[in-house]
Parts: C-alpha cells; structure tokens; sequence
C-alpha cells in the first residue's frame, strides 16, 4: 500500500478517529476507544509515516513490499524456445532426422532446418531457424533415418514464442506488490539480481516488570515471563524486524531506562509489556507525557487488553511509534491483533488483510459495552470458541487457529463472526 496522505494529515485522521470514538467499558468511567476505530488509528498512523526504501538481493526481499513497479528488463522467453522435448520439423513429413547431437538447452544457436529435415531438441532449447513446430517424444515414431508423426502436426506446437509471456518494458507488477517466492522466480525470469522494496519495519520489545522469572517454576509470588519467548516471534511473523528484547524493571531505575528507549531508540516500533494502567509502577503514561508524545489510541473497548495504548513519538513524520501491550499474556496478544499487526502491515506498506468471517458454533457471552476477542478452533462449517480464554491464559490461543471477534452482549449460535487468523494458521507474512 502506497500511502496516499502526508504525514500529517494521516496523523489528524487518526487522533480525529479516536476524538469522535465512542466511550467504551473501563474502570473510572475511562475512555477507551471502540475496537474497530482503535484499527483504523494504527492503519492511519502508519500509512502516513514517509517510507523509507532499500535495494536488496533477491533472497533478501522475501517478505517485503515493491517500492517501485516491477517491469520486464527483457522479452520472456528471450528467444522461440521449445516446449517438449522431442523433435523440432520443418515443412510436412515424414522427415529425415539430422545426425550427431540434438539441441540442449543452453546451447548455442543451432543451425537451421531444411524443408523435411528433422532434429532432437530438449524443453527450453533454443528452436532452429525455419522450424514449422515441435513434435513431443511420444507423438512420433523412427523407421531408419526417417521420422513419422503419429497424429497431426500443427504450426507452431509446443514452441514457446518469444516475448509469449511479456515483452521488455511490460509491467509484470505494481509497486506496493507483496514480494512471494512466485515474485522471485519471475523477477529472476525477468533478468532481475536486486529489488527496490520497503524494509521491514524495526521493533524493539521492552518487557516490563519486577515479577518475572526468565526460567525455572514460579515461587514466591514471582511468574514465568511468558511474554518474551513469543513476541518476538509473533512480531516477525507479522512482518517485523526485531531488533532486540530487553526487560526492564518497576523502579525508578525501570522508569529512566524506559524514558531513554523511548526518546533514544533507532526502532521504528517500540513495543512495551505491562505498565499501561495508572497503578503506582506503571510507568508508560507518564513517561510517554514526559517523551512529549502523542497518544493515538489510549484504552481500547475490547476484552481481554483495554488498556493497552498507541502513541506517536517525536516528531511527525519520523515513523516512530510505540504500541503498549497489557502485562496479561492473552491481553497482550488482543494488542498485537488489535494495534501492532495494522500498524506494522501500514509501516511496511502492505495493505489490509482481507476480512471474512464464520458462523460460530454455540452461544458466545459478550461483555456489556465491550468487543471480546475469543480463541476459536476453524472447521469447514464453524468457529468452534476455546476454554481458557481469560486474561492471563495462553492454553486457548495456544491451541486456536484464529481469533473470533465477538460484539458487545455476545452472539448467538451460527452467527457469524468475523475472525482474525493466527499469523502461523495463515501463512504468516506471506498474507
């Protein structure tokens, strides 16, 4: 996707979003932004940063977005080619094979056939001047030095063309195209060694929290971080370039060491763990006041993860942003889903993810005013919903395909959903 504003008007779209939102559930009567608009903020806030572009090798734009349109450097095939392998005639036969080697592919310029001569050729070799048309292997048949066709020959069967496929000059793709291993192959056919495409946006992850263990069983009031193994993981499933995981601590120390990243930090996405409430350690709000931030998004209406938060850093147009995930592994992930996934998606320019939906197989309780998000099995006919959906459980998404979207006061059974898929269950940056 090729952004359409500047930067500054996708940023004004963006706040306008979250101004015109309408309240949402939340301890104190807070505000928290309804789950949809929440998306289109981070779709907004990303499509308006100034792209940054690169020239790699071909192996190395797996993934990303063309920045410029992909144009045939030459005619494909470069030359009439064969198609079969059998035997290239020319007028009507029976014809007289040619002695000595056939035409491989990758060889020379052959030479010539004469009326009602015949001779060997591969797939893809080269075709001989005069050549009438290719007969398949398995189509003909030799008596002596004498060739016979078993069926009818057509002009021109089994030869490739030359510029079939594309002449030089003719757009095979437009910029904003996802780079698949079937755009590879053909920008090699094309003649290509590099690709002129948007980087993977850079993120940074910042775990957050006194009470997390990095291995062993939990005890004495601490947890397993269970937040660190699979961010990263997640992130770059979803088109990101990690470019490092740090934890940091709830003391003053935690809350310096936070202030630093966020005004110091080369990542193009800053993405923090835990500390988005207002409890006595949750440092992100104020930190971010003290960053001069803007907050794009702050409290979503959807359970589990309402307060997680979006924010633009510094200035403008500079493509820096933070998304603040909740501390609760399940709520953390309803942030990736929620912010993280369209504002990387918008970053690296690719454009939204088409929507479906499935009708769900039983009755869903929904909360009062608040979207949920609920770890669903897909079958051929319906979202089968998970137990151990809450907070602070991984066993159902661990176990789902995707990620029903469920309206305020539930759904009944074969309503249909829309359904948000797992990065794995989908194909992972390849969508």
């Amino acid at each position: 996707m090729t952004p359409t504003n500047s930067a500054d008007q996708a940023l004004d779209e963006a706040l306008a979003l979250v101004s015109r939102a309408p309240e949402g559930g939340g301890a104190g009567g807070h505000r928290a932004v309804a789950w949809q608009r929440a998306r289109d903020a981070a779709v907004h806030a990303g499509a308006g940063v100034r792209p940054r572009t690169h020239r790699v090798p071909l192996a190395d734009a797996l993934g990303e977005v063309l920045a410029v349109s992909l144009e045939a450097l030459t005619d494909l095939p470069s030359f009439d080619t064969s198609a079969m392998d059998g035997w290239a005639v020319a007028g009507p036969g029976p014809w007289s094979m040619r002695t000595g080697g056939g035409v491989l592919a990758g060889s020379d310029r052959p030479e010539p056939l004469a009326d009602g001569e015949a001779v060997r050729i591969a797939t893809g070799a080269r075709i001989p001047a005069d050549t009438t048309a290719v007969i398949r292997s398995e189509h003909c048949r030799e008596a002596g030095t004498q060739l016979f066709a078993d069926r009818a020959v057509l002009t021109g069967q089994d030869i490739r063309p030359r510029g079939q496929e594309c002449r030089s000059g003719d757009l095979l793709l437009p910029a904003g195209s996802l780079v698949t291993p079937a755009v590879l192959g053909l920008a090699a056919a094309a003649g290509y060694d590099e690709l002129a495409t948007r980087p993977r946006p850079r993120v940074e992850i910042l775990v957050l929290g006194d009470e997390l263990l990095t291995e062993g069983l939990p005890h004495d009031g601490l947890i397993r971080d269970a937040l660190s193994p699979m961010l990263g993981p997640w992130l770059t499933r979803l088109g990101a370039e990690v470019v490092g995981t740090r934890r940091l601590g709830d003391d003053p120390a935690g809350a310096a060491a936070l202030l630093e990243a966020v005004t110091t930090s080369t990542a193009d996405v800053l993405v923090t763990t835990g500390g988005t409430a207002s409890g006595p350690v949750d440092h992100v709000h104020p930190v971010l006041r003290q960053a001069g931030a803007d907050l794009l998004v702050d409290g979503v209406a959807v359970r589990p993860g309402h307060p997680m938060l979006l924010a633009r850093i510094g200035s403008r147009d500079d493509g820096r942003h933070l998304v603040g995930l909740p501390g609760n592994p399940l709520a953390a992930v309803s942030g990736l889903l929620t912010l993280a996934e369209p504002l990387l998606r918008a970053l690296a320019g690719r454009s939204r993810r088409p929507g479906y939906t499935a009708p769900v197989q039983g009755d869903v309780p929904g909360h009062p005013y608040d979207t949920r998000l609920v770890p669903v099995l897909l079958s051929d006919e319906h979202a089968v919903p998970l137990r151990f959906h809450g907070p602070a459980m991984l066993r159902g998404v661990a176990a789902a395909d995707a990620l029903a979207v469920v309206p305020p006061k539930g759904a009944r059974s074969g309503q249909d959903l829309e359904i948000l898929d797992l990065p794995w269950a989908s194909g992972g940056c390849f969508t």
